[in-house]
């Protein structure tokens, strides 16, 4: 913690700067951080970085920002997942215990603290920037790099230095109204926005498909209502079984089995070497007779188990998705040719075995306060050429709308509404787009109209109602 002065002919005030040490390796030597090179990321890569305004009198730094610090800390060495700058964390609760409107971050570059070259890699330094709730949706809905530049602007809200002050009581909206329409909203018109998910609360109907009643059938969930699988899908899939156990089998023939080793209950006898009587030996049972073994046959075996389970322990499944946060997931480098193998949508793995169906009609549910966001989805994401992607937070159904340039899409323009099990996918073209904003324009001021709330386009064969919550926390919904 050390004492700034700022520099009051650049407007930047007097505060405290906080400046962690441990997320990057201190050491080289494994204990913390395993050592990969000079050339790369120094343990995670970064230090945070925290500039609190001073009060009047304060003759010692409060020790609260120190505890933040680390509680996000704990959140990257538990989790693993890195920050960077234009990233932002919500926290929902003033950053000081207060009762003060800062209650979130964001982060951006230490505009002192440049990037370091140390022995044990490169370490940048993140600062920790506290932000209003207005800020935050803002952030989220554009981008973090965006609002840092507003605030940036804003001598009591940053300034050069985003210098955080707790006592601020407006947002850069209120303090200037036009910020928001002509910064942000022109913003996610002309770059889209990064925000490419939510959870929430949704659901979707099959329309063009009635639920079958055939007695010989299984019951599944596929978008909201149960669906009948009937007998013949069933031998379909224990035919596709069948068939997979016959390749891997002819597999095994041919090509041979990548496992080298198992832990089972088996033994051997030496019947040419007697059972040794040095006393620095230790007993253990081979076979049917008592073996003594040597100190340097014991450390021998302890060595090769160490590397064994270092071997197999290495994690098989990929980290989770580094840009989710709180429900919201975020692209990282925007751009106009955008994949679905790399974002939100890969949160929903489908089944190999479901296959993909076309759909003719659909039915897209959402609570208003998703519902509000299906014009950023379009503005901000389709017509820049990305997706947009709904997770229901009472179950596995996701509803996924992309635009004509993304790739990896199931659903196309020749079959626009296509579901993988309960993954709906709606590709949308510009023309469509641009009709659904003009006919979705109440959305914006959801507060003007009673739910229940339905729009539809016939000749698309699509429906999208907005309904109360507690329609959505039946089970029977």
């Amino acid at each position: 913690m050390y004492r700034n002065m700022g520099s009051p002919s650049a407007n930047i005030p007097e505060h405290w700067h906080y400046i962690s040490f441990g997320l990057s390796d201190l050491y080289g030597d494994n204990r913390v951080h395993e050592f990969t090179g000079t050339d790369g990321p120094s343990g995670f890569g970064f230090e945070l970085t925290f500039r609190l305004k001073r009060e009047t009198g304060e003759s010692a730094p409060p020790t609260w920002p120190a505890e933040l610090m680390q509680g996000l800390a704990r959140y990257v060495f538990q989790s693993e997942n890195t920050f960077c700058s234009g990233d932002h964390v919500s926290w929902h609760s003033p950053l000081d215990n207060s009762e003060s409107r800062i209650q979130h971050m964001l982060l951006t570059e230490d505009p002192q603290m440049q990037p370091v070259q140390t022995p044990f890699g490169v370490v940048t330094f993140l600062q920790i920037v506290g932000v209003c709730t207005e800020e935050l949706h803002a952030a989220q809905q554009w981008n973090g790099q965006g609002i840092l530049e507003l605030l940036r602007t804003v001598p009591v809200a940053g300034g050069p230095w985003l210098i955080t002050d707790m006592r601020r009581g407006e947002t850069i909206f209120e303090i200037d109204p036009h910020l928001q329409q002509e910064r942000v909203d022109k913003g996610i018109e002309s770059d889209g926005s990064n925000l490419s998910g939510v959870s929430a609360k949704c659901a979707w109907d099959d329309l063009s498909r009635p639920p079958e009643d055939d007695e010989d059938s299984r019951s599944i969930c596929i978008g909201t209502q149960p669906r009948r699988l009937s007998g013949k899908d069933t031998e379909q899939i224990r035919e596709t079984l069948r068939r997979g156990l016959e390749r891997v089998d002819k597999g095994i023939e041919s090509d041979g089995s990548n496992l080298s080793g198992v832990s089972a209950k088996c033994a051997w006898d030496d019947l040419s070497r007697p059972p040794e009587d040095d006393e620095d030996s230790r007993s253990i049972c081979i076979g049917t007779q008592p073996r003594r073994l040597s100190g340097k046959d014991t450390e021998q075996i302890r060595e090769t188990l160490r590397r064994g389970l270092e071997i197999n322990s290495k994690p098989v499944l990929p980290p989770i998705n580094p840009q989710r946060q709180n429900g919201l997931t975020h692209d990282r480098a925007p751009s106009r040719k955008d994949s679905l193998e790399s974002d939100s949508s890969t949160a929903i793995i489908p089944h190999e075995l479901i296959r993909t169906r076309q759909l003719e009609s659909v039915h897209l549910k959402f609570n208003q306060e998703s519902g509000a966001l299906i014009p950023l989805c379009l503005r901000g994401r389709l017509l820049h050429g990305r997706h947009f992607t709904y997770k229901s937070i009472t179950g596995d159904m996701a509803i996924t709308f992309v635009s004509t340039g993304v790739e990896g899409a199931f659903a196309t323009e020749e079959h626009p509404y296509a579901a993988h099990g309960p993954w709906l996918q709606i590709l949308l073209t510009e023309e469509f787009v641009e009709k659904m904003l003009e006919d979705l324009e109440d959305l914006t001021s959801p507060e003007e109209f009673k739910l229940p709330k339905e729009y539809s386009w016939p000749e698309k064969k699509l429906k999208v109602s907005i309904l109360p919550d507690v329609v959505f926390d039946s089970p029977l919904h």
